[in-house]
């Protein structure tokens, strides 16, 4: 089984980015994203609404980081260092060597290969680093932008399950996609 340490904290650099930890400085930038309801729309969280909303979110997430239940980072642009979005690794399943990964962007962001490039850095350290055998992403099958994220990058459809989640009054589909360490 799978052991996780994350410290110190890797940040990770692309040619364009920094993945590194997020920080309660960035509290205006995880609001701004976590509150839009068209970033939030395939995502069934509620929407943030304060700066201590966000705040919460810093800290409880930096908690479950240090209590080794999941790593999510910062996705920065290296020339200012300000958060735009975010992406790291959730139930996780050590006894599986198995994680999910999930991501957000600000819109502002979509379509200049961003997310592709985090992506691709965050795969090669669950699988290098974290010696994770499978990486699966848990998607609503009308986020077509993920779904092409995601077989970009080579992630295989493995299930498409219908109406088998329920969240804000409505039964949702939900979309499976993995990738196994070659």
């Amino acid at each position: 089984m799978l052991q996780f340490d994350f410290s110190p904290f890797p940040v990770l650099e692309t040619e364009n980015l920094i993945l590194r930890k997020i920080r309660l400085e960035d509290a205006a930038e995880v609001l701004d994203i976590r509150s839009n309801p068209e970033t939030m729309k395939y995502i069934p969280r509620p929407l943030a609404k304060t700066i201590e909303d966000a705040e919460k979110f810093i800290n409880e997430t930096n908690q479950a980081i240090g209590n080794k239940e999941l790593i999510n980072w910062a996705i920065a642009l290296k020339e200012d260092d300000k958060l735009i979005g975010m992406i790291g690794f959730f139930r996780m399943q050590p006894e599986n060597f198995r994680g999910e990964v999930g991501y957000i962007l600000h819109p502002n962001s979509h379509g200049k290969g961003i997310m592709k490039e985090a992506l691709i850095e965050a795969i090669k350290y669950g699988f290098e680093k974290m010696k994770l055998h499978s990486i699966e992403a848990v998607i609503d099958p009308r986020n077509i932008g993920s779904e092409k994220l995601l077989q970009k990058t080579g992630f295989l459809k493995e299930a498409h399950f219908r109406e088998n989640f329920y969240y804000d009054g409505e039964f949702q589909d939900t979309v499976i996609y993995s990738l196994l360490e070659k």
